[in-house]
């Protein structure tokens, strides 16, 4: 990576100012135009023949499970500015299907620790596991995924999937057009820094889509990331040797639906978009974000 300029964060308490961007090398990421404001809501898109692995092309094309068949634990990964709480209403869904379900309590203080300590929830789990992340819960779960065959697929719900050596710093750099950076205030613990999202931004940046009163329960209740995990690089992406779904959010405020869609494209993802979903899109569309998990379970059964 060439030098990332870093992005100021205003300190809590402190007035509004401008914010930099970074300056971030270009070609990471296939180059993906904007999110059309025509694009149906739930189009797939065909990942173009080539792009995904041999283990990818294999297991997407596989049978349902059969009757007899035991269910995959799904395992659900939260990102920043939230908690397990978000997938409420996808685990409810998922439970009346039958599914085990674990809704991890990611640290949110570091790209490899986080990761390390969801790998080590996947280590204390038999039999198969579709692995779903939000957010920054995509990064973790690329790392974390390495090195368990029993994880039968990624499902990326609005969520970084970087490549080796990238930051989800880079990534929003390389597809300008977040709003995070500019609303995130930083609290200091013993340490580090922790950063939020101004409650007065929460809604529009992060769950805008979401009703008022429930946005503001979840800028509450937001769980802060430790403000270096922003810049932490990937280590080797599981989604190279593991199929992969992923869910983009049409109107994402926080990370750019480009960006979103390019990983994914990279990535070789099945991939569904949702017109006008905001960042929350598991809270504001669970039957999407619960179909597309079904999915993965469907075709690596």
């Amino acid at each position: 990576m060439t030098d990332i300029e870093p992005v100021r964060f205003r300190p809590a308490g402190q007035p509004r100012r401008k914010l930099l961007r970074s300056a971030l090398a270009i070609g990471t990421l296939p180059l993906v135009p904007a999110l059309s404001a025509a694009t149906p809501a739930g189009t797939a898109y065909t990942t173009p023949a080539g792009t995904a692995s041999a283990a990818h092309t294999a297991t997407t094309t596989a049978a349902s499970s059969g009757p007899s068949a035991p269910r995959p634990t799904v395992v659900l990964v939260h990102g920043a500015f939230a908690d397990s709480s978000s997938w409420g209403a996808v685990i409810s869904r998922l439970q009346r299907r039958g599914h085990p379900v674990i809704g991890v309590a990611n640290p949110l203080r570091g790209l490899a620790g986080d990761s390390a300590y969801v790998s080590s929830v996947l280590d204390t789990i038999p039999g198969p596991v579709i692995l779903a992340g939000h957010s920054y819960g995509g990064a973790v779960i690329t790392n974390a995924a390495v090195g368990h065959p029993h994880v039968k697929a990624l499902v990326y719900v609005a969520a970084f999937a970087p490549d080796q050596g990238e930051s989800a710093l880079a990534i929003l750099g390389q597809y300008p057009g977040s709003q995070l950076p500019p609303v995130l205030t930083v609290r200091p613990f013993p340490g580090g820094q922790d950063a939020y999202v101004d409650p007065a931004d929460f809604r529009q940046v992060f769950a805008a889509d979401v009703p008022d009163r429930e946005a503001r329960l979840m800028a509450a209740g937001q769980r802060p990331l430790a403000l270096g995990a922003f810049a932490e690089p990937s280590g080797a992406p599981a989604w190279k040797s593991i199929p992969s779904w992923f869910l983009v959010a049409g109107a994402d405020r926080a990370i750019p639906p480009a960006a979103e869609r390019a990983m994914a494209l990279r990535a070789g993802s099945r991939t569904e978009v949702i017109r006008g979903a905001s960042h929350a899109v598991m809270v504001s569309h669970p039957d999407a974000a619960t179909h597309l998990i079904e999915a993965a379970a469907r075709a690596t059964a």
